[in-house]
Order: C-alpha cells, then sequence, then structure tokens
C-alpha cells in the first residue's frame, strides 16, 4: 500500500466513445474529500444532449462488441483485470479521498472489481441455453442473448466495487454499459472507464456520465435506446427509477437497501460475534452498507456481557482520515453526515441517551463517533428506517419465534445473520427468515459467486455469481418442424 499522496487530476471531462469529451453545457462540478471539505477535483457535468450522444454511441459498439467471439471478449475482461490489479494502489487513493473510506477498505474494493472482471471473463463463453423435449417432429432449443444498452446508476457508498459487480456481467453478456456514478464519487468510474480502453475494450462499450440525477440520471433511465437499468440506492429512488423503466417496458435491477438483523445467542462463540458486529455496522465503510447488520438481536442472557465485550471492543477503534488508514473514516458527504446526526437525535428522543458514541467527531471533515442504542423497541423509528451509517440499535428476545417475528418486523429484507452453535437453530433461522441472504457465525462471509439481493423492499433481481448474467440477458426460444 502506498504511504504517499498519489496523483489526482484537477479535472475529468465526460467519458464518451473511448474519449474525453466537454459536457454539452459547459456545467462542472465539485469533487469533495470528506475528511478536509476540500474540493479535489472539478468534473464535468452530463445533461440531456450528452446522454443521446453517449447512448446513441454505446448502441452503435453493439455490433462490433457482440461480433467479438465470446471467448475473445472474456479475454479482453481478463486484460481489463489485470489493468485494475496493476494500478490499484492509484485507483484505492482515489477512491478514499473521493469517497472517505479507510485506504485499506478501498484497495479491497478496487481488488474486487478487478475479480469481478477475471470472474466474469471465464463465463463469456459459458451462456448455454437449453434442449427442450418434444416429439420426433420438433427440434427445441433455447439461446441467451443480449439486451443491447444497459444503464448503471452507481451509488456512493462502493463506487468501484458496485460498478464492476455490474459492468463486468454484462458485458460478458455481450451489451454495452453507460455508467451513470453518484455525484459524491465520481472519480473511480471515469478512471475505469479510461483504464478498460486502454486494456483494450472497444470504444463505446463502455461510457461513463458523471452528473446529477435529474440532468442524467433520469433521461438516462427514460431513454428509448437503454434496454436495460441496474440501480442501487434508496427504496424512494428506487421506486422512481422503477417507475420510469417500467413505463418503457425494460427490465430493470434494484438493490434498494435494508435494516439488517444480526442474531446473537448465548452459546454463540461471543469473541467472534463481537469482531463481527463491529465489523457489520462499524468498522465497514463507516457503516454506510447497505448490508450493514444495523439492528442488533441479543439473547436475554447474554444481553449483558456481550454489550460490555461490544463497548471495550469499539473503544479501541480508531478514527482518522481514510488516506491514515484507520478502523472508521469520514462519512461520505455532508449530507449523509447531516442525516446520521439527525437520526441520532431521533435515538435520543427515543431511547435515551446512547450507550456509547452519539456525537460528531471534533476536526475537520465528516467524522461520527460509532454510536449504540441500547433499549430499542420496533416501535421506534431508529429500529424501522435505514440511517445508513455507524448507529447501531440494540434489541432484547427470549426465544427463537421471537426473534424471528423481530426481526421480519420491517420493510427490508436484504440479508441477516445468526450467531449460535446449534446448526439445527442457524438452520431454523435461515428458514424462517424473510432476507435473501443469510451470514452463519460471521457477518460478510458471501462471495462474489454467491448471488446478493433482497426480499421485500430491498429490491428486485440478483447482484453476483451466475445469477446477475440473467438480469442481462433475454432467453429466446427456437422450435423447428423437422418431419
Amino acid at each position: 500500500m502506498s504511504e504517499t499522496p498519489q496523483q489526482v487530476p484537477d479535472e475529468y471531462e465526460l467519458f464518451i466513445d473511448g474519449e474525453w469529451v466537454a459536457a454539452s453545457g459547459a456545467e462542472t462540478f465539485g469533487t469533495i474529500d470528506p475528511a478536509t471539505e476540500e474540493v479535489i477535483a472539478t468534473v464535468a457535468a452530463a445533461g440531456a444532449e450528452d446522454v443521446d450522444a453517449a447512448v446513441s454511441n454505446s448502441k452503435a459498439a453493439l455490433d462490433e462488441w457482440q461480433s467479438i467471439p465470446a471467448r475473445e471478449r472474456g479475454r479482453i475482461l481478463l486484460d481489463i483485470a489485470d489493468a485494475i490489479r496493476e494500478d490499484a494502489d492509484r485507483l484505492a487513493w482515489i477512491e478514499t479521498v473521493d469517497n472517505g473510506k479507510p485506504l485499506s477498505q478501498a484497495k479491497t474494493d478496487v481488488l474486487r472489481c478487478a475479480e469481478y472482471f477475471a470472474y466474469y471473463a471465464g463465463m463469456a463463453d459459458k451462456l448455454e441455453g437449453e434442449s427442450i423435449p418434444r416429439s420426433d417432429e420438433y427440434v427445441d432449443y433455447t439461446v441467451h442473448e443480449p439486451l443491447g444498452v444497459t444503464a448503471h446508476i452507481i451509488p456512493w457508498n462502493f463506487p468501484v466495487g458496485i460498478l464492476g459487480r455490474g459492468l463486468a456481467p454484462a458485458l460478458a453478456a455481450g451489451n454495452t454499459v453507460i455508467a451513470k456514478p453518484a455525484e459524491q464519487t465520481p472519480l473511480s468510474a471515469l478512471e475505469i472507464g479510461a483504464l478498460a480502453v486502454e486494456a483494450g475494450l472497444p470504444a463505446g462499450v463502455f461510457n461513463v456520465l458523471p452528473g446529477f440525477g435529474p440532468d442524467a440520471g433520469e433521461p438516462l433511465v427514460a431513454h428509448d435506446d437503454v434496454a436495460q437499468v441496474t440501480f442501487t440506492g434508496s427504496v424512494p429512488t428506487g421506486r422512481l427509477v422503477g417507475k420510469a423503466a417500467l413505463e418503457g417496458l425494460k427490465p430493470v435491477h434494484l438493490e434498494l437497501g435494508g435494516k439488517n438483523p444480526n442474531v446473537v445467542y448465548p452459546d454463540a462463540d461471543l469473541d467472534r460475534a463481537v469482531e463481527s458486529t463491529v465489523k457489520s455496522i462499524f468498522s465497514r465503510n463507516a457503516g454506510q452498507v447497505c448490508s450493514s447488520g444495523s439492528r442488533l438481536l441479543l439473547h436475554e442472557d447474554v444481553h449483558d456481557e456481550f454489550l460490555d465485550r461490544l463497548h471495550t471492543a469499539v473503544d479501541e477503534l480508531s478514527i482518522a482520515s481514510g488516506v491514515e488508514d484507520p478502523d472508521i473514516a469520514a462519512i461520505t458527504s455532508k449530507e449523509q453526515y447531516e442525516s446520521i446526526l439527525e437520526y441520532i437525535q431521533i435515538g435520543r428522543e427515543e431511547a435515551g441517551e446512547p450507550l456509547i458514541g452519539g456525537e460528531a467527531v471534533d476536526r475537520t471533515g465528516y467524522f461520527i463517533e460509532p454510536t449504540i442504542f441500547d433499549g430499542v423497541g420496533m416501535d421506534m423509528r431508529i429500529a424501522r428506517e435505514e440511517i445508513f451509517g455507524p448507529v447501531l440499535s440494540v434489541l432484547t428476545f427470549s426465544d427463537e419465534q421471537e426473534a424471528i417475528e423481530l426481526a421480519n418486523d420491517v420493510e427490508y429484507g436484504l440479508v441477516s445473520g445468526i450467531f449460535t452453535n446449534d446448526i439445527g437453530r442457524a438452520h431454523r433461522f435461515a428458514r424462517d427468515i424473510d432476507a435473501g441472504g443469510v451470514y452463519i457465525n460471521e457477518w460478510f462471509s458471501s462471495g462474489i459467486e454467491a448471488p446478493f439481493g433482497g426480499y421485500k423492499n430491498s429490491g428486485l433481481g440478483r447482484a453476483k455469481g451466475l445469477a446477475a448474467l440473467e438480469e442481462y440477458t433475454q432467453i429466446k426460444n427456437v422450435c423447428a418442424r423437422i418431419e
């Protein structure tokens, strides 16, 4: 890991057809380092005219990309993976100053982006159809075909990781991609766009449009020549994206957040459970994670001991600028910083003073102490609403049935976790929980090979693994009478 500052360009333009292009309206915005509150770079802001240009270019690039044999497309994706790995230190530095997260976590995210390209490179020539048994008079089979131009709205919490998560399978399946990164964190998508072309991706196959939702995101989602939309973000915005996609009768993949239960029983390995709890809500991206363990459900027999251990562990966490690689770094934006502090005040009004934390850190930048509220009930907003920050709500239960009822009693269903040495109890929990993912005895235990997505208001569709390829293909049935 580099210990010296990496060079970040002062200006970024749009990236269309393999070239840096000024925005049609000449609009720009500054992207902010949340640890210093200073502008890192000036970035071009795309508008509707730029969306039209990018979509037209991506549509024109479809024939060239799809004419490349699938195995060769896979080799190009492998070359992109190698290029990302070679440039990982510089990309991680850019991600850290743009997003705020600790440098080692940014490096992990960059390498995970490369891993997505390597994984889906191996899938490019394995999109196989099926032979359907009919009578001897027919041959009946299916083929998987790409959708066309796909639009990817990238969130600000994992800019490079979630970019790779959607971009790699979409390209492997033969689609072209236009990414609209969050205005808070546009730099890594632009960097990956340029790097991918240098690694051999044909110009126009991946275009990047930084800018704002109303000016760039909305016209991109609604564009007639966009065939599919992938969005990660909040439920209200996801509903708007979904409605716009439905208006155009185009498939949409939505990942919309969670209020995830982390259930701990007395027979659990408490050291591991404490370590995972800290990671799930505090030390991983300062709790700005849709799959964070934001609700801690403690069995009444282990409540006091577990909170004592957790308090000790949290006291040892360091808070500093992401480039210093602390345990907890800055909140990504001023808007999110103020939202978290507002929820902490709501928590005080609902549950009383927090067990620990509850304050902004007295320094330049958007830093908040890790905060724990005990004695939380499901009638409280801090138990039901996604805070998206280092704030943990603690609830108590007495038996399995109550744990399941508490765990399921929210509008979300993204992931869940249980810590117990009773294998039967763990699998009963997995059976009864309303969530797309279940972690047993370790939070964040799933890899890129496993499907990821939610139940209820946590979204539609699945990212990662083989399931992600289904988001970016359509099935054609071919039936021939041969007698």
